[in-house]
């Protein structure tokens, strides 16, 4: 094997880990990985490349997989992409040209159409770095998630626009055939319902990503991530989808490392480089408070409109292609190619940083940042009312629908549903149970909830031992509570993980299942069979 390989695993795993250790995301000790092995002399690879460029469409068709195409139509999220961007571009070219009539080197040679670039190029925010911090804190489905993937996605329409008058390169005349996407849905839907759960579900999700969505998209002169998201999409409604998503991303973090890799080789900076690309970041607070600002017009609690403003709070690897693009062309120096790397990879250094402690700078400024919130809140930032409800059950899947009506029989009204997906809240509504929508996962839902003094038990009935944990971690926060909590559980060691988390009691699923089929059978054929003097009954 290649020695170069066996050295890039290694310090990408070295650093990675000495990062992780310091509570900050891998991605940035991959990224200082880079920039070392570029200061030793290496340089990137075709396969390198490759295998990045493969990492990020896996990423985009994984969003896709989970995208509500209705996130897109909603104001804050088109109109705040568009109002942002602007905003963007107005205030990093006023603050360029003031710092080119100082007369800073590298400026000089920028005429307007020049410092208009690089402003566009800032403009826009990472996807793949956004929705890894998402990923990472489990909150890509919270309100804040959604509509940062959101404006993520109107950038990307907004590069696909910029590339193709840029390069001069017009779609094909075919490319309209890509509207008929959607009829093929059912035989999308077909194929996957026979792909079955193995390595085939993991050969179709490759297919899709890079055939039918990037493949067929840059054939067609579009852009190739673009199509990678569109192809997810047109799975996002199918019960398999999230099981695919789950199948495709060990593959997609392991490629994704060679992404973050890539970006430190972009070039060795030199002092003024350095010292530009550090002014760069310093603007980055600019760019932050253009998205708060924006956001809480449409009416978001502020610390919505923060922690999206936060997720996006970075630069995109998009403005590397600018610059790269503008090189090409003679718009830029090879200079601005090696500063926006560089203010791209501390951009990703500084929104770990700021994700990581958004919480707790939250609290510290709440009182200042809630000036700027709207006095009528946005229909889905209101707070989470439970009225008199008096059991909460969390989770209405096939369990928590039988938990609720056994309980509903003895306790009528007083029982309360949550769900964290809103059509089933609906048809539950239809059949007459009282049932609210709210996702366990995220935390702007704990946040929103209000627990009142009649709440007495809450069931955590969540199929994902991942939500009844993090449920039961937010309930343990609650001061002053009287409720008992129970939860379900598959395995000893989710039993043993939620009592040490406070929960009252422990429902195992497959050993209750047991003894409760024992039972049954019992009860139906006592009559043939022997008791032995030795047990007792069941």
């Amino acid at each position: 094997m290649d020695s170069t390989i066996l050295l890039f695993i290694g310090m990408a795993f070295s650093f990675g880990m000495i990062i992780n250790l310091t509570g900050l995301p891998p991605m940035v000790g991959f990224l200082l990985a880079g920039f070392t092995l570029n200061f030793m002399g290496f340089e990137s690879s075709d396969a390198l490349v490759t295998l990045a460029n493969l990492g990020v469409t896996l990423l985009l068709f994984s969003i896709g997989l989970k995208l509500n195409i209705r996130t897109l139509l909603k104001s804050e999220v088109w109109a705040g992409a568009s109002i942002h961007i602007v905003a963007s571009i107005l205030f990093y070219t006023a603050i360029l040209f003031i710092i080119k009539q100082l007369g800073v080197s590298l400026f000089s040679e920028l005429d307007i159409y020049g410092l208009v670039l690089i402003g566009f190029a800032l403009s826009f925010s990472s996807t793949v770095f956004a929705v890894k911090i998402l990923e990472e804190k489990s909150e890509a489905n919270s309100l804040y998630g959604r509509i940062a993937i959101g404006i993520l996605i109107m950038q990307d329409i907004f590069a696909v626009l910029f590339l193709t008058i840029s390069v001069g390169k017009v779609p094909s005349i075919w490319a309209i055939g890509l509207l008929a996407l959607p009829l093929i849905r059912p035989l999308l839907y077909k194929i996957l319902d026979k792909a079955g759960h193995g390595e085939l579900l993991v050969l179709y999700g490759f297919v899709l990503a890079l055939i039918v969505g990037a493949g067929l998209f840059e054939s067609l002169g579009m852009k190739a991530d673009l199509g990678a998201l569109i192809a997810g999409m047109l799975l996002a409604g199918h019960p398999s989808a999230k099981e695919m998503a789950r199948s495709l991303f060990n593959l997609k973090e392991l490629f994704l490392v060679c992404f973050f890799l890539n970006i430190g080789f972009g070039g060795l900076p030199q002092f003024d480089h350095l010292m530009i690309a550090l002014v760069l970041s310093v603007l980055l607070a600019g760019k932050i408070v253009l998205y708060f600002l924006t956001l809480s017009k449409f009416k978001l609690r502020s610390r919505t409109s923060l922690f999206a403003a936060f997720s996006l709070a970075n630069y995109s690897e998009f403005g590397l292609i600018v610059a790269s693009l503008a090189t090409y062309k003679g718009w830029l120096s090879r200079d601005w190619l090696i500063i926006t790397a560089i203010a791209v990879s501390l951009s990703f250094i500084i929104a770990a940083l700021l994700n990581k402690y958004a919480d707790a700078i939250y609290d510290r400024y709440r009182l200042a940042l809630k000036r700027y919130q709207a006095t009528r809140l946005h229909l889905d930032d209101r707070p989470v009312r439970v009225g008199d409800a008096q059991i909460l059950v969390m989770g209405m899947g096939r369990i928590g629908v039988g938990a609720y009506d056994a309980l509903k029989t003895t306790y009528g009204e007083k029982v309360m549903g949550i769900d964290y997906n809103h059509l089933t809240t609906l048809q539950h509504r239809e059949v007459g149970r009282r049932v609210i929508t709210g996702d366990a996962l995220d935390s702007d839902f704990w946040n929103k909830l209000q627990l009142t003094d009649k709440i007495k038990l809450i069931l955590l009935a969540m199929p994902d031992h991942n939500g009844n944990r993090y449920a039961a971690e937010q309930l343990n926060n609650i001061e002053n509570c009287s409720f008992k909590v129970a939860a379900l559980a598959h395995y000893k060691t989710d039993e043993e993980e939620l009592n040490a988390l406070g929960v009252n009691l422990v429902f195992n699923m497959y050993e209750e299942a047991g003894a409760g089929f024992a039972r049954h059978v019992w009860t139906d054929f006592q009559t043939i069979l022997e008791k032995s003097p030795h047990k007792l009954d069941l």
